[in-house]
């Protein structure tokens, strides 16, 4: 079963994505709280991140950052799921290590649900 770690602190979309996941087969662990991302991802050794940008201490760019410096993570993909959508913003996650930039608001759950299953095929 591939792991994932939904990063978001809004607790409604936490409730929604993590049901959605763990229908679709995964094990899912969630972290509201940034400045936690990188030792939960230590200890779980996600297959996959699910990250949101605007998090409480430690914001998404610089979980980035700092995955993209670490040898543990190298094979860690990361799919940046915000409501941050400016074309810069979208730029920036991709040049820091995301392998998708998803919009909230572009994208249904079910939508989201398929770009991780492709993403961990």
């Amino acid at each position: 079963m591939k792991k994932i770690l939904l990063v978001e602190d809004d607790p409604f979309l936490v409730d929604i994505y993590s049901k959605k996941l763990q229908k679709s087969g995964y094990e899912v662990t969630i972290e509201t709280n940034g400045s936690k991302v990188l030792d939960v991802a230590k200890e779980i050794k996600p297959d996959l991140l699910l990250l949101d940008i605007v998090l409480p201490e430690m914001d998404g760019w610089e979980i980035l950052k700092k995955l993209s410096e670490s040898k543990e993570h190298t094979n860690l993909k990361v799919i940046v799921f915000s409501n941050l959508g400016q074309k810069d913003e979208v730029q920036k996650g991709i040049e820091l290590g995301a392998v998708k930039y998803l919009i909230k608001a572009e994208y249904t759950p079910s939508e989201v649900i398929e770009e991780v299953k492709k993403t961990l095929k």
